[in-house]
Parts: C-alpha cells; structure tokens; sequence
C-alpha cells in the first residue's frame, strides 16, 4: 500500500479550518484515503472527527496511505496540501482525481 509521510505545515496544525480543507481535499480523491499519527491507529482522512482526533499540530508528522489505481496521485495532492500553512490559504489547485 503506498504511502507518504509529510510534516504539517499549518500553524494551528491539523484543526478547525486546516482540518476542514484537509477532509473535504480527501472527499474529492478517487481512493479512500487514511491518515495517521507514528505508529498509531491509522482514520479515513474524510472523517472530520478522525482527523482532529489525531491531534496533529503544527511540524507534526502524519502518515498518509491509500490503495487503488489513483492512490499515488491522491497521496501527492493530500501531501501537497499538508505541506502549506492552510490557516492563511485554502485548497485552490488541489487535484480531483474522481471521488465517486
């Protein structure tokens, strides 16, 4: 299964808005996506509540994975988007790679 592992840039870190852009980006991806925190429990990157359950602040690194024909092209625009500060921009040129 692949997987990328990325460093949370957004200031608040993954919570509120952050978060917010981050699961509907997840919504939108051809494949089910899952992030985690380590070593630890692995929650669909579309559950809001998963997501900010993580606790994941700022310079935290999660881990994200996905299975599929598109899951390399997922994991690179939900990686993307982890990697900028979301609490000043939003999810404008995030990919849809045809979530159903």
């Amino acid at each position: 299964m692949p997987e990328r592992t990325v460093a949370v840039a957004s200031r608040s870190g993954l919570h509120a808005r952050p978060a917010k852009i981050f699961v509907e980006a997840a919504a939108r991806q051809a494949v089910p996506v899952r992030i985690r925190v380590g070593d630890g429990k692995a929650v669909p990157a579309t559950s809001m509540l998963g997501v900010l359950t993580l606790g994941a602040g700022h310079g935290t690194e999660v881990t994200l994975e996905a299975d599929g024909p598109a899951a390399e092209e997922a994991l690179a625009a939900l990686a993307d988007l982890l990697s900028r500060d979301l609490d000043t921009e939003g999810a404008e040129g995030v990919p849809d790679t045809g979530a159903a």
